[in-house]
């Protein structure tokens, strides 16, 4: 019957496909082969559902999702019409074929998450409004079509943080059901961290009655001086049958949920309800601001026997092969004052306390195999050693991932620079609060979790991908859709859709279709869709300002006087010439209406502006947006925002600058600006020298505790080249956040006058 269906199929195209105009078909992610054809399928309400016993978990679903009928296993009965769910067991596990012809809809898949993934399809081909159950009584028409698909990653992965801000059983579910559109296939569960610990645990019952409470949350950014705090004590945790509904709910849209306890470090939680598992003489509270915290499990018997207790009452809660161990973050100046972690270090021969860390996280997975699971944890796991039973994910850029597959073990990209939802994805300043950083969508699509350079083997052991959403700035269930959407979408194709498929300014296009669903689904999306983006050309000529926006086709006017632009200012056609002191104001025009937030860029032509620049070593990957051309495009940076595109950010290394102004120039002072934010491991520099030709250098020590510590070199003199030099803080101290890890440099325009 598949392969009559088939031949039908393709004999239609020929006679069909030539005359039918390409359809929006609106598809994301972007399926691997599409073959549509002329004419479409009625979808009645009388149809019904007809699947293979294996492939009934994908028939609910779509029961659920179209309000149709089911015929339980009677696919090799006669086929009329409708949808049949057919096993074929010649495709791969996620793969699937998904035809609609006069006959209907026909399914075919080898394993039930295959299945899952063709429903999902097919609930993108259907009306919006089939997503309220309410207008499922009704018909709709599909095009006739022809889908072959399979995921690229095997792992694609979203992170939700319940910790540091607790979100309702209802939401968990949508927020589940909307990964499962966008085919997602891992939801992995942050349920514990200094701030609270979110699950029932029978055995240790202080885990709920303290541990998943604190007695206040921070206000406000977490750099801000004076702290402040609401004074209002906030908490709850998921009870056994929460997770079990979670977990089953998950299950039937083909989403494994892999949850995450957090140890040793980030066990403020754990160590306030019982503190007889860390080193001696400490006492924790539940956390109230955020942050890295000292807190730190010791590694005694009696604390690997907690944790067997705890993994005994979580594991049977979760049918995931994998458990998520945290080991991130871990700081250790506990155990290097604990006579019996340096007795350990000692009886073992471990390097260091790095080393100890390695043997803790060895007995724990230890534990976790005994149960027949395998660990995850943060790429911290690597740093006493290789662990060969973990999975890492790699979460501080990409090297831990690499580290990990040239080791034969697996790993999961997730790095800040392109994975991290909690960042901000607009340079507009009426943004929500976020901690930091700058991930617009653009870059999100950019992804890859596949590097050069990896055999065939090691990339084999790149798993895929994932996404991370960190709730210290995210509160509400509003906000967390405001920060993962789009960006969820965009990472849904990054992770499913092979790179030679993808197209962004596509992608941006069927996104802006695809919003209406989203709409119908409630879901509080940011939409940048008609944000004005601004930059210098790329190239040589850094005086040419090129203004654009996500979607084709928008009609951008601006005005270079300061005046606000509207329906009769000049319309946009070809980059900005940029001759001196300017600023750019520009809107979208539709309809002779403003459909945009006005977007302003001031651009200060000092000396330097558009000079000749070269930066060793290059920025991080993760604080590069603008390039180094950033350091000299007369545009200065936000000043609360150290991830925007005009800040360059170095981590632990020193920084040399040359800068050629063409010709001998008179130059007066040089001006720049260090961010200072501690708290998030970013450092103004210890000295800058600056020389001017074959000069003696100038050095200046940079001195100041604001957020933003700003620097004048008087130079007071002739010349055409100069090398600036910039020593950074070196190794945060252990007692410090961030303690043994090197600091950030950011570094914002260099001005001269």
């Amino acid at each position: 019957m598949i392969a009559m269906r088939a031949l039908i199929f393709s004999f239609l195209c020929m006679i069909g496909c030539a005359k039918q105009p390409p359809r929006e078909l609106n598809l994301i992610p972007q399926p691997v082969q599409i073959l549509d054809q002329l004419g479409s399928y009625e979808f009645s309400f009388s149809d019904i559902i007809v699947f293979d016993r294996s492939l009934g978990g994908a028939a609910r679903l779509l029961k659920e999702y179209t309000g149709r009928s089911l015929l339980s296993n009677h696919s090799s009965a006669d086929f009329i019409k409708g949808v049949q769910i057919k096993q074929n067991p010649s495709l791969n596990t996620e793969e699937y074929i998904l035809s609609i012809d006069i006959k209907g809809v026909l399914i075919e898949a080898s394993t039930v998450d295959g299945a899952y993934r063709a429903v999902q399809t097919l609930r993108l081909l259907l009306p919006e409004d089939f997503e309220v159950k309410q207008n499922q009584n009704k018909s709709a028409y599909l095009p006739f079509i022809r889908i072959q698909d399979a995921p690229e990653f095997d792992y694609r992965g979203m992170h939700l943080d319940v910790s540091r801000h607790f979100f309702s059983v209802e939401f968990i579910k949508k927020y589940i059901d909307l990964m499962a559109m966008l085919k997602f296939n891992v939801f992995h569960w942050h349920l514990t961290d200094d701030q609270g610990w979110r699950i029932q645990i029978d055995g240790f019952p202080k885990l709920n009655s303290i541990g998943s409470f604190r007695d206040e949350t921070l206000i406000g950014h977490y750099n801000d001086q004076p702290k402040k705090f609401d004074g209002e004590k906030y908490g709850g945790y998921y009870s056994k049958q929460n997770i079990r509904d979670i977990v089953a709910f998950a299950e039937a849209r083909g989403v494994e949920v892999i949850p995450e306890i957090d140890i040793p470090g980030h066990s403020s939680a754990i160590l306030a309800s019982y503190p007889e598992y860390g080193c001696a003489n400490y006492k924790d509270k539940v956390a109230t601001s955020w942050g890295v915290f000292g807190a730190i499990l010791c590694p005694k018997i009696e604390t690997f026997k907690f944790l067997e207790a705890v993994f005994d009452e979580i594991i049977p809660l979760f049918p995931s092969q994998y458990i998520h161990i945290g080991g991130d973050e871990a700081v250790k100046t506990r155990w290097q004052n604990c006579s019996h972690c340096q007795s350990l270090i000692k009886t073992y021969a471990l390097q260091d306390e790095a080393g100890l860390q390695a043997y803790f996280i060895k007995k724990v997975a230890s534990i976790v195999a005994r149960k027949g699971k395998t660990i995850v944890g943060w790429d911290e796991i690597l740093e006493g050693g290789l662990i060969d039973e973990a999975t890492i994910m790699s979460w501080r850029g990409v090297d831990g991932g690499i580290a990990a597959a040239k080791a034969g073990m697996n790993a999961i990209m997730t790095p800040t620079s392109h994975c991290y939802f909690d960042y901000y994805q607009s340079e507009n300043t009426s943004e929500p609060l976020a901690i930091g950083g700058f991930l617009p969508l653009k870059k999100v699509y950019s992804f890859n979790p596949i590097l050069d350079g990896l055999t065939n083997a090691e990339q084999g052991c790149i798993l895929g991908g994932q996404a991370n959403v960190w709730t210290e700035y995210i509160s509400t269930p509003d906000a967390v859709e405001y920060m993962a959407f789009p960006r969820m979408i965009a990472l849904s194709e990054v992770l499913w859709t092979t790179v030679n498929q993808r197209d962004f300014k596509n992608f941006a296009n069927r996104l802006e279709r695809f919003k209406k669903r989203l709409d119908v689904l409630n879901v509080n999306y940011a939409n940048h869709s008609y944000e004005i983006i601004g930059r210098f050309e790329n190239g040589s000529n850094m005086r040419r300002y090129e203004l654009s926006t996500l979607i084709d086709d928008k009609t951008i006017r601006f005005t270079t006087d300061g005046s606000t632009p509207g329906p009769q200012s000049k319309k946009y056609i070809e980059a900005i010439p940029v001759n001196q002191n300017t600023t750019i104001k520009a809107v979208v025009i539709e309809n002779d209406k403003t459909i945009s937030e006005v977007f302003e860029q001031n651009i200060f032509t000092h000396l330097g502006f558009g000079k000749i620049i070269n930066i060793a070593p290059d920025p991080h990957p993760t604080y590069n947006t603008g390039g180094e051309v950033a350091l000299l495009n007369g545009i200065i940076g936000s000043n609360n925002r150290f991830g925007d595109s005009e800040w360059l950010g170095f981590w632990g290394d020193d920084v040399s600058i040359q800068i050629d102004l063409g010709k001998e120039t008179d130059i007066s002072t040089l001006s720049t600006r260090f961010f200072n934010t501690n708290g998030q491991w970013i450092y103004a520099p210890k000295y800058i020298r600056v020389t001017c030709d074959d000069d003696k250098p100038i050095v200046m020590e940079i001195k100041g505790d604001d957020s933003i510590v700003n620097v004048d070199v008087t130079i007071d003199k002739k010349t055409r080249f100069l090398k600036i030099e910039v020593v950074g803080f070196g190794i945060i101290p252990d007692q410090l956040q961030g303690g043994g890890h090197p600091a950030w440099t950011f570094i914002d325009e260099l001005i001269l006058q």
